[in-house]
C-alpha cells in the first residue's frame, strides 16, 4: 500500500520483524512477555517443593493472569484485527493470504486447551497444598507436578510456533494490507477492552525484563498514557518485580 517504512524492533526469541509502515513494537513486546511467562513457568513448576504451600498459590495466581492476558490478546486479534486484514486480503483475492489467517484462527483454538490443562496442575496443586497431610499425598503431589511440567512445556512450544508463524507470515500482511491509520482505529478500539486498572496490571508485566532500548521506546509512544507511566515508575515496577521474585523464587527469574 505504501514503501513508508518504520524502523522495528527485534526482541530475544523474536521470529521476524517485517518491514513496514506500521510500528509493531507493542505486538512484539507482548510475544516477548508470553515467551518469558511459559520460560519461568516451565522452571518454576520444575524446581518449587510440593510442600511450599504459599508458593503454590502464588504460581496457580500468576498463571491465572498469564492466561487473562493471553485470551483477552488473542479475542482482540480474533475481533478487531483479523477482520480488518480478512477484509483487504478477501478484496485482493489473496488464496495464500486467506490461508495464513485461517491458520491464526485455527491456532488459537489449539491453544486454549493447553492453557487450561495447565491451569487445572496449578489448582490442583494450590489445592492439595491447602488439605491436611494424608498417606500417600507427596506421591499424588509429585505426580501431579510431573504430569503439570508436560503439560507446561507443550504449551510453550505450541504457543512460540503461533508467535513464530504471526510474526513471519501474520504481521507480514499487516504489513502490505493495513496503513498506519487504520491500524491506529484498530488500537484505539482494542485499548477501551482494557480499563484503567487491567493496564495498570499489564504495563509492568509486559516491561518486565525487556531491553532498556524497547522500553523506553515503548513509553514514548504516541500511545503511552502519562499516569501509567507515572505509576509504573513510581510504584508498580518495584511492587511487579517483587511479586515476581516471590512467585519464581525456585526458578531463578529476575
Amino acid at each position: 500500500m505504501t514503501t513508508q517504512t518504520s524502523s522495528q524492533i527485534m526482541l530475544p526469541g523474536q521470529a521476524a520483524a517485517p518491514d513496514g509502515p506500521i510500528d509493531m513494537a507493542p505486538m512484539y513486546v507482548i510475544h516477548h512477555a508470553f515467551r518469558r511467562d511459559l520460560r519461568d513457568f516451565v522452571a518454576a513448576a520444575a524446581a518449587t517443593p510440593t510442600t511450599d504451600h504459599r508458593t503454590w498459590r502464588l504460581l496457580a495466581a500468576r498463571w491465572q493472569f498469564f492466561a487473562t492476558v493471553l485470551h483477552k490478546h488473542h479475542t482482540a486479534e480474533d475481533t478487531e484485527i483479523w477482520p480488518v486484514l480478512l477484509e483487504r486480503i478477501t478484496a485482493a483475492h489473496d488464496a495464500q493470504a486467506l490461508a495464513t489467517m485461517q491458520a491464526m484462527e485455527d491456532e488459537h483454538a489449539e491453544i486454549d486447551p493447553l492453557l487450561a490443562a495447565c491451569a487445572e496442575g496449578f489448582t490442583e496443586l494450590a489445592g492439595a497444598n491447602r488439605a491436611p497431610e494424608k498417606q500417600g499425598a507427596h506421591a499424588a503431589a509429585a505426580d501431579t507436578r510431573a504430569a503439570l511440567e508436560i503439560r507446561l512445556v507443550a504449551a510453550r512450544e505450541r504457543l512460540d510456533r503461533h508467535l513464530a508463524h504471526e510474526e513471519r507470515d501474520a504481521i507480514s500482511l499487516i504489513q502490505r494490507y493495513l496503513t498506519p491509520a487504520d491500524w491506529h482505529t484498530v488500537d484505539v478500539k482494542i485499548q477501551r477492552v482494557y480499563s484503567q486498572r487491567d493496564a495498570l496490571r499489564v504495563l509492568p508485566w509486559v516491561l518486565y525484563e525487556l531491553p532498556v532500548a524497547s522500553r523506553d521506546r515503548l513509553l514514548t509512544m504516541p500511545t503511552g498514557a502519562a499516569v501509567l507511566l507515572a505509576a509504573w515508575r513510581l510504584l508498580w515496577r518495584r511492587l511487579f518485580a517483587r511479586r515476581q521474585r516471590r512467585t519464581f523464587r525456585y526458578a531463578n527469574c529476575g
